[in-house]
């Protein structure tokens, strides 16, 4: 992001903070292309076969950040690096289901 655009998101975090009620939908918007390149640097890093692209990825990961109560992120970079902590726990978490649906299906033969 350019510096104004670290400084809009800033804003629109802290208008959150305040407990302005639309700031959140600003949020996405604000930060979708940085998300969504961070994204696809992860998906580059997971084995082939994966079914869940960057796009689904940046979407689950921003749920579960906006789902919290008073996240308490004071700038741009302090949410893109729980952005980041989200996605990789998606990553972990689809892994470990892909190897658990895997060792039930060599039980099961």
């Amino acid at each position: 992001m350019t510096d104004s655009g670290q400084g809009v998101v800033t804003r629109i975090l802290q208008a959150v903070e305040a407990g302005d009620p639309v700031a959140a939908d600003r949020l996405l918007p604000a930060t979708y292309a940085e998300l969504r390149r961070l994204g696809r640097s992860m998906m580059a890093k997971v084995p082939p076969g994966n079914t869940l692209q960057p796009t689904a990825l940046v979407h689950e990961a921003y749920l579960r950040l906006v789902g919290k109560e008073d996240p308490g992120w004071n700038s741009r970079g302090h949410f893109c690096a729980a952005a980041a902590r989200a996605m990789r726990r998606i990553l972990v978490e689809q892994a470990r289901r892909e190897r658990l649906d895997k060792t039930a299906a060599a039980a099961s033969d």
